[in-house]
């Protein structure tokens, strides 16, 4: 399914998510449901490089959490995606990156092409 699918069903599911973006590999906004997505998406960039300054490389980073008394915001990287929300406070952190998870694992890079199939051979 594509990002804003995806996106849509996370939403709707996971009652403890406020807002929620999808960003691709480049860190450019696929899919949001902020009001303004570049609020969002910039301090999930900015949190991303911020995980990999302390342990690396970019690419490491698989998950960052953040936890605050008004809310939390939470950042799960799957292969090209990053899938990250915000919540209010005292989230069930371990459903949310589950949620998370299953947001970016869902989406498909391009849809999926069914094979043609292998004409029958005619029966002797």
């Amino acid at each position: 399914m594509d990002a804003a699918q995806a996106l849509g069903e996370l939403v709707e599911l996971s009652s403890q998510i406020t807002a929620a973006v999808v960003l691709d590999g480049d860190g450019a906004v696929l899919a949001s449901s902020a009001d303004d997505p570049a609020s969002l998406a910039g301090p999930v960039r900015d949190l991303v490089g911020a995980a990999a300054d302390l342990g690396g490389d970019d690419r490491d980073v698989t998950r960052v959490e953040v936890e605050l008394d008004g809310g939390a915001i939470f950042v799960v990287r799957e292969g090209d995606h990053t899938v990250a929300a915000t919540t209010g406070p005292s989230p069930t952190s371990g459903l949310v990156v589950y949620d998370l998870r299953t947001c970016a694992q869902s989406i498909t890079s391009e849809p999926k092409k069914r094979r043609a199939r292998k004409p029958k051979e005619p029966s002797e």
